[in-house]
């Protein structure tokens, strides 16, 4: 099954409601479509936080989703991950919401490999962190597949469970409802530039139409 990388803001309250002017309704009503997608298409992978991803992953094992996976840093020693244990051990309808780990060693190796566990990557929101999980996410992809030949790069040196472009070409699709704007153009045309591909979606049955092309592709 494809897995899908949740990235996205933390301080949902901040960045969905002050900055972008949705109401409890509006949002509720998008976490319950998405969830449900992912639900019915993907299992997904995300870090164990506050903020959208933790709410999408909640409602997305609330409605009966395969596999929920954690990317969490356990080796940490400069932040340790004390702030993540309620999220990690957190249940919805007497079920964990998380089904397993994947250890990413420390702080700085996880935002650096996030996105690179996920087949796809879904944006939900601009957040200072989203967008540089994201970007690093294809810098790396960009070492693997060798288009920066004077460097050596394996993926599964980094983990076995990271798979960027293993399976279909590694994409990002960016949730149009909760961002402002896009991609900026460099971004969009040094993703192209290593093969990976950029889709934009309007709505939940725009998502699950694009995650069901990208499942073909396999």
């Amino acid at each position: 099954m494809i897995r899908v990388c949740l990235i996205g803001p933390g301080d949902a309250e901040w960045h969905f409601h002050k900055l972008l002017g949705m109401t409890n309704d509006e949002l509720n009503e998008q976490i319950m479509g998405i969830a449900g997608v992912l639900a019915k298409n993907a299992e997904i992978v995300l870090l164990p936080d506050r903020g959208i991803c933790f709410e999408i992953a909640k409602m997305y094992k609330k409605l009966g989703g395969r596999k929920v996976l954690g990317t969490v840093p356990l080796s940490d020693k400069d932040f340790g991950i004390k702030h993540l244990k309620n999220y990690m051990e957190a249940e919805v309808s007497r079920k964990k919401v998380f089904d397993e780990f994947i250890d990413t060693d420390n702080w700085y190796k996880q935002d650096l490999t996030h996105c690179l566990f996920g087949d796809v990557v879904l944006m939900l929101g601009n957040s200072l962190g989203s967008i540089g999980e994201l970007a690093y996410g294809f810098y790396l992809y960009k070492l693997f597949v060798g288009k920066k030949p004077e460097v050596k790069a394996r993926m599964k040196a980094i983990h076995p469970e990271a798979r960027a472009g293993r399976k279909i070409p590694y994409s990002v699709i960016v949730y149009k409802p909760f961002v402002k704007g896009s991609l900026s153009l460099e971004v969009e045309e040094y993703v192209k530039r290593i093969g990976g591909k950029i889709f934009y979606v309007s709505s939940a049955k725009e998502l699950e139409e694009v995650i069901k092309e990208l499942r073909k592709a396999k």
